[in-house]
């Protein structure tokens, strides 16, 4: 065959017809390939529509191989296993180099982003993909192998430590305060326009009783994460509910300010978590490791 004929090989029939030649049972191919008999059949057809040869006799209710699908079955089956075998050595290669972790997408920015660099020179050739899906974790039917995430610590079928307590305080751009005195006056609070995140919603009611401080917690902006709040702050749109272990460079930079220096614990923490249903691999034990030392440092 011509290199354009090459191009355009049948593949999907070709793999039926290899896996229906070693059954020599459109059924047993059928429910290898979780297809239908009838599937398997078009496939079959196809491809000798393509050779121009005869593969399987029909009868009303059986099929047979003929000797030429046989040999044919036979030269190509070989291929079709070389193939499978080396997509599972490359899979295998790159799951072993691959560390899958679980990080709310405020946390990866302001936390895990900025360091992750000394993660990959203390560990090269590892690759680590971010998953940043805001959903309660549970590792049961999923690909992950670390998360570090903000909890109790009470998740299912879940090994975790505790790394560091969740600590609030309201946080906002210098020439905001300003505007307001700096807050000298607590009361000025409730003529500022407060920020909050959708998924935080309650961590300015919780700081107000903590604190003492009366905030109208019913008013004010609302953003999907804390991530834009936190950005929303920072361009002086408003004062924010801040975790103060994660803003620690906009804080030292003077980029946010806590004009009240009013933290309060919320009884969460920040965990770093893994799955007890697995055995621990090497890679993943080593950013167990590492988040616990970034942590400790935080």
């Amino acid at each position: 065959m011509g290199k354009s004929t090459y191009k355009h090989l049948p593949l999907n029939p070709l793999r039926t017809f290899a896996v229906a030649s070693r059954h020599k049972s459109f059924t047993d191919t059928a429910r290898e390939l979780g297809v239908s008999q009838v599937a398997v059949g078009k496939q079959i057809s196809t491809l000798e529509d393509f050779l121009g040869i005869k593969l399987f006799e029909r009868g009303v209710r059986s099929v047979e191989i003929t000797e030429a699908g046989r040999a044919f079955g036979r030269d190509i089956a070989q291929h079709f296993d070389q193939l499978e075998n080396a997509t599972h050595r490359l899979l295998d290669k790159e799951r072993e180099q691959t560390i899958n972790l679980r990080i709310f997408p405020t946390l990866a920015h302001y936390w895990l982003l900025p360091n992750l660099p000394d993660f990959l020179d203390r560990h090269p050739g590892y690759v680590v993909r971010l998953d940043t899906t805001l959903a309660e974790l549970d590792f049961r039917g999923t690909y992950l192998d670390v998360a570090f995430q903000l909890g109790h610590g009470n998740w299912p079928e879940t090994n975790c430590i505790r790394a560091n307590d969740e600590i609030i305080d309201a946080v906002c751009s210098p020439g905001y305060a300003e505007k307001f005195g700096n807050f000298g006056d607590p009361r000025a609070l409730s003529n500022a326009m407060l920020l909050h995140s959708r998924f935080r919603r309650s961590a300015w009611e919780n700081w107000s009783r903590a604190s003492g401080i009366e905030v109208d917690y019913f008013t004010g902006l609302e953003f999907d994460t804390s991530l834009l709040a936190y950005t929303a702050a920072v361009n002086g749109l408003g004062i924010a509910m801040g975790q103060v272990h994660l803003l620690r460079d906009e804080l030292a930079k003077g980029k946010l300010i806590r004009p009240f220096n009013r933290g309060e614990k919320t009884g969460s923490a920040f965990y770093v978590a893994w799955p007890k249903t697995r055995s621990v691999s090497k890679r993943s034990r080593q950013m167990i490791d590492w988040l616990m030392h970034l942590s400790s440092k935080s």
